[in-house]
């Protein structure tokens, strides 16, 4: 089904538009790919809260996740049905489990402190296909994530409502835990790439 989505759209671009270099063919061809399987997996993760009843907590997990994850990156699955599988579990799974516990203040202070730290150690944690071989970049992303990691946990402290804190701290454990080398590790990825040669 993927292919075809591929070869359809890149024939339907290349139709209305002059030749494409091969580089440019491979980035348009990564950039589609990604858009489907993006769309596919929210599909699919939207139908499994509808089921559970935790639309808007799913929602509300992705956009404060996505925030984070755009400073701080972090681990990629390669095959498309572990991308599924563990983004299934971590957006749907742990909000449906983070919604129906309590978690007392002391443990949220625990918690919300590991993350900024492994936030400032590992973030960010850039892929094989997109290194972060620039150090001013780099430190410009850490910096950027242990604040959004710090509005977080002020977040987390001052707002009122139950379901909008577990969503901020559920983000924070999930970016913790998609930057961690021992992560890159279990899903056979290459860590620190930046300092691999071009």
């Amino acid at each position: 089904m993927k292919e075809r989505f591929l070869d359809y759209s890149m024939n339907l671009i290349q139709q209305y538009h002059e030749p494409y270099s091969e580089d440019e063919i491979a980035r348009l061809k990564y950039g589609l790919e990604g858009l489907y399987l993006t769309i596919t997996k929210l599909v699919v993760m939207a139908i499994i809260a509808i089921l559970l009843h935790i639309e808007l907590e799913v929602f509300l997990l992705l956009l404060f996740f996505n925030i984070i994850r755009f400073t701080g990156f972090g681990v990629h699955a390669e095959r498309s049905i572990d991308c599924l599988i563990s983004s299934t579990l971590l957006f749907v799974l742990f909000p449906y489990l983070m919604v129906h516990i309590s978690i007392p203040i002391y443990f949220k202070l625990i918690i919300t402190i590991a993350c900024l730290i492994i936030y400032g150690i590992y973030a960010p944690a850039d892929t094989k296909k997109r290194p972060l071989r620039n150090q001013k970049k780099r430190m410009m992303r850490k910096i950027a994530t242990v604040l959004i990691g710090i509005l977080y946990t002020f977040l987390v402290f001052l707002v009122p409502n139950q379901m909008i804190t577990s969503c901020l701290l559920t983000a924070m454990i999930i970016q913790a835990i998609v930057i961690l080398p021992v992560t890159y590790y279990i899903l056979g990825q290459p860590y620190q790439n930046w300092k691999q040669k071009p």
